[in-house]
């Protein structure tokens, strides 16, 4: 498995931004643009559910709740997906999770981040 480094997470109040970075720290290039990339989080008490998606060559999904207001993007040059989010609502607050697949595994599965807490408060 790929270590994925994630960071950018932290507390901010709502109508606020964060940006979250995940860098897969030991692919090489041509591996990383093989990956679906993938941003999850986890509420308190609740299941992990999928943020956002985006595979190589672009193809992106959202949860309809984050729609509008975040951001999913790559660099293949840094091997790292970013998850830009804007307008935050204390319904985002959770734990937040990198995750990485080939299109060969089922969605939820593959390589995961050590997760990064967001907290959207005032």
């Amino acid at each position: 498995q790929v270590p994925l480094v994630e960071s950018g997470g932290g507390w901010v109040q709502p109508g606020g931004s964060l940006r979250l970075s995940c860098k897969a720290s030991r692919a090489i290039t041509s591996t990383f643009n093989t990956y679906i990339m993938a941003w999850y989080r986890q509420r308190a008490g609740q299941e992990r559910e999928l943020v956002a998606e985006i595979a190589p060559g672009g193809p992106i999904t959202y949860a309809e709740s984050v729609k509008g207001r975040f951001t999913i993007s790559r660099d293949s040059s840094r091997k790292t997906a970013t998850l830009q989010m804007n307008s935050l609502r204390p319904e985002d607050t959770a734990v937040y999770f990198c995750n990485q697949r080939t299109a060969k595994i089922p969605a939820g599965n593959g390589s995961w981040g050590q997760g990064t807490q967001v907290t959207v408060g005032s």
